[in-house]
Formats: structure tokens, sequence, C-alpha cells
């Protein structure tokens, strides 16, 4: 429960101000289709996270050596640096165009794409490779995002206003930065 309790909490935090974020309050103010938004949102990020937790979880029994671990935690210190760095709604291009497919279908794809090689993304893959839990990271992750993203598609451009997101990215790259360093405190063997 811990593994899920860390996993939803950093995914929330990180998700502030994030371009997936960004893309659900567009989504939002562009569909006003609340519902289809966050379900396409939810499978998205359970698809997504799941493929990066099972690949932190195989890469991290691959390679368990202590060099591995050190670089694991290092991502993690990393991560506390690239959280500082607030995204733009300028990443992003407008968007999906309307489809056929529905409201569902065009969040649920551009979600995806949108979240390959997200920092919640990698962080989900950092996670599983830590805790070695896949179910608990992809359930903590994906219900971090849909923490984040709720306000995001139902308040749409009133959640930037309400919100003090350099507060929360400064929170975010907090908890990055203390994962990573109890993790080169553990493999350093200076701590249990």
């Amino acid at each position: 429960m811990q593994t899920y309790l860390v996993s939803a909490a950093l995914v929330a935090l990180a998700e502030m101000g994030d371009r997936t974020q960004l893309l659900a309050i567009m989504l939002a103010s562009r569909y006003r289709a609340p519902v289809p938004i966050l379900a396409g949102i939810l499978a998205a990020t359970l698809a997504n996270h799941a493929l990066a937790a099972l690949a932190g979880f195989y890469l991290s029994n691959l390679l368990s050596a202590p060099w591995f671990r050190y670089a694991v935690s290092a991502s993690f210190v990393a991560m506390a640096a690239w959280a500082l760095i607030p995204d733009t709604a300028g990443d992003e291009a407008e968007g999906p165009a309307p489809s056929r497919r529905g409201v569902f279908w065009a969040t649920a794809i551009a979600f995806f794409l949108v979240e390959m090689g997200d920092k919640t993304q990698i962080a989900t893959a950092a996670l599983a490779a830590r805790f070695h839990e896949v179910i608990w990271v992809a359930a903590g992750t994906a219900s971090g995002m849909m923490l984040a993203n709720i306000p995001a598609v139902w308040l749409g451009e009133r959640v930037t206003r309400i919100l003090p997101m350099a507060a929360l990215r400064i929170a975010a790259a907090a908890v990055y930065l203390i994962l990573g360093v109890l993790g080169l405190a553990q493999t350093a063997g200076w701590i249990r």
C-alpha cells in the first residue's frame, strides 16, 4: 500500500502544470465533454503507465548490479531538477483535430502519445524499478494522474489560476529528491 500511496502522491504533484495537464485543460475547453475526456485520460494512462512499470520492473531485475541501483536513484535526483522546469501550453500542437472516433478516442490517443517520454512515465518506470511492484506502481501513478487531471478537466483553465503551480513543482521536486537520496544512501549501505 505504501508503494501505491508514494506513486500516487508523486505523480499527482509532478503532473501539476505538466504538458499532459495542459492538454487536459485544452481538451476540456475545446470539447466540453468531461466524462469521455476523463475516460480517455484514464485508459491512456493505464496503458502507458502499465507499460512503463513493466519496463522498469524487468530492467531492474535484469540489471540488479549496484551501478544500476545508483542509476535509478540518480534518475530520481534528475527528475527533481526536471520537475522544477514548468511546461508551457506551447509545448503542444493545437491538440487532436475533431474526429469521427469521438472525444474519448481523441483524448486517449493524444494522451498516450503525449505521455511517451514524459516525466510521469519515466517516474513510473523508476518507481517500478525501485519498489519492484508493477501493479501497485501502475495503479498509484494512474491514480495520481487522475487526481491531477480531474480538476483540470472539470475546471478547465480556471485550475491554473487556483493552484500555485510553482509551489506544487517544488513539492514534487522535493519528493523526487528525497527518493533519490534515500536510494543512493541505501545502495551505499548508509541506511537500510
